[in-house]
């Protein structure tokens, strides 16, 4: 009994993996008429995880599972946060899949496996552990890309995401393999207090850094390691994009943490300089090619790996106000994500993916409503005061200059200023231009009440940013 004990603080994850496997078996043997349950039962499985985790809420941190779980406020809201995102994925997806015939159980159970990946990345206090979460959540994640069969693009995708996948995979593996011959552990709270006897310069570690930063920067899509980025996000269907957009942000957040900040945080004086070199080639690759697709999810991509660049410039700060704010950014990115991927799945339609920018034209015209849920979005995207982007930029910014890294933040303003004019493109497609065809938006009620609640939550963060920046100063 005594060693079941110690399994009750990853309950939450538990109860997950059993939801999962229940959905898989239902989506088995249920008749094919009954394939939508799939839906209500990872809802449900959804909503009975973030109960266990409620009621499990830690108090103070815990290491668990001889060292190779960790518990904390962190964890916990990351998680909590995890939950709601799946959720509403799952919300906007429902009708995408349905009218094309996709409707079936695997997005559902894959969504549920790569959520448990998350989970256990998340929560990982060792370099095997987090490998265990890293493989489950990519696995799950090269298979939804594939999902739609029929499609030669998501194939593609998927071949390349899993090819590219596996080569950082590869390279994380190499450097964690160089870091247990050099500190002899995988316990990351070990590998940190080893890291502090050794020289900074040690070249083994060094090597070893350089590798498993590798495959961190890959699976956050930070230049040089992003170009699998653009072409999965075009080539996966919209609701599988949304997913890799937003919830696996938040893996890769708890990944870079757990193993930089966690682990390695006595070699910041190395690392940092490595990310600068990333955060900036992100925020400069990201803003300029953006500006030249006609897109829409290429140019949210290359969106993306800019938004990366500014999350990057929080955790090389290394300071707790760094931190901060790289959580900070990355929950309030993943929110306006959510919202504009919602966008294309509002304006799809069965045979017509409005994946174009011009797409966009005229939706003022056709709907008021969801064209201003949009110019929030786009100009929240932009760093437009007072809504949410602009409060996570400025944190940000803020945490760069305090460390001295205030050329950076410079870029940074410089770039942010470039990437405003792919985003006011949007809003001038919307508002000056002429619709294509006036026919009405054809999604159901609960994809047009959950999207308006996602605008409506970029403007009320905006106006009331503490409500976020509390919850995660609170953790912290």
């Amino acid at each position: 009994m005594n060693d079941l004990s110690q399994f009750a603080p990853a309950s939450a994850e538990i109860f997950l993996a059993c939801a999962a496997c229940v959905v898989l078996l239902a989506d088995l043997f249920l008749p094919q008429r009954y394939r939508g349950a799939s839906y209500i039962l990872a809802l449900a499985a959804i909503l009975g995880t973030s109960t266990v985790l409620t009621a499990t809420a830690p108090d103070a941190r815990m290491v668990v599972l001889h060292g190779a779980y960790v518990i904390d406020p962190l964890s916990h809201l990351l998680k909590l946060f995890t939950c709601i995102v799946v959720a509403v994925t799952f919300l906007y997806a429902r009708d995408y899949l349905a009218v094309r015939g996709l409707l079936k159980g695997e997005y559902y159970v894959l969504g549920l496996f790569a959520t448990l990946g998350i989970f256990v990345m998340i929560s990982a206090h060792s370099m095997l552990s987090l490998y265990i979460g890293l493989e489950l959540m990519s696995l799950s994640l090269y298979a939804m890309v594939a999902f739609n069969r029929e499609s030669p693009m998501a194939a593609e995708a998927a071949m390349k995401y899993f090819i590219l996948g596996g080569i950082a995979t590869g390279c994380f593996l190499y450097g964690t393999s160089i870091l247990y011959g050099v500190t002899g552990s995988l316990d990351l709270g070990e590998i940190a207090r080893r890291a502090a006897e050794l020289d900074g310069n040690d070249i083994h570690l060094l090597v070893a850094l350089s590798f498993i930063l590798v495959g961190v920067a890959f699976k956050f899509g930070a230049v040089p390691f992003h170009m699998w980025l653009p072409d999965v996000y075009q080539g996966a269907p919209t609701p599988v994009t949304l997913f890799i957009g937003t919830a696996a942000k938040i893996g890769s957040l708890a990944m870079i943490f757990r193993v930089l900040v966690e682990g390695l945080g006595p070699l910041h004086g190395s690392w940092a300089d490595m990310l600068a070199v990333l955060a900036l080639l992100s925020m400069a690759i990201g803003n300029v090619v953006a500006i030249a697709q006609t897109n829409l999810k290429r140019m949210l991509a290359y969106s993306t790996i800019s938004h990366v660049g500014f999350i990057l410039l929080g955790i090389l700060a290394g300071t707790p106000a760094g931190i901060e704010a790289a959580v900070y950014y990355t929950l309030a990115y993943v929110i306006m994500a959510g919202a504009a991927f919602g966008m294309i799945i509002l304006l799809s339609r069965e045979g017509f993916e409005a994946e174009e920018l011009a797409d966009f034209r005229g939706l003022n015209a056709r709907s008021p409503w969801f064209a201003g849920v949009m110019l929030v979005v786009m100009f929240s995207m932009a760093g437009v005061p007072p809504l949410l982007g602009f409060y996570a930029k400025f944190a940000v910014l803020a945490a760069a200059i305090e460390v001295g890294r205030t050329w950076l933040a410079v870029a940074g303003v410089l770039f942010s200023v470039i990437g405003a004019f792919y985003y006011l493109r949007v809003v001038k497609l919307m508002y000056f231009d002429e619709p294509v065809e006036q026919a009405p938006l054809a999604a159901g009620s609960d994809l047009r009440i959950v999207l308006s609640f996602n605008g409506l939550l970029v403007l009320a963060l905006g106006l009331f940013p503490q409500a976020l920046i509390g919850a995660v100063a609170l953790v912290l």
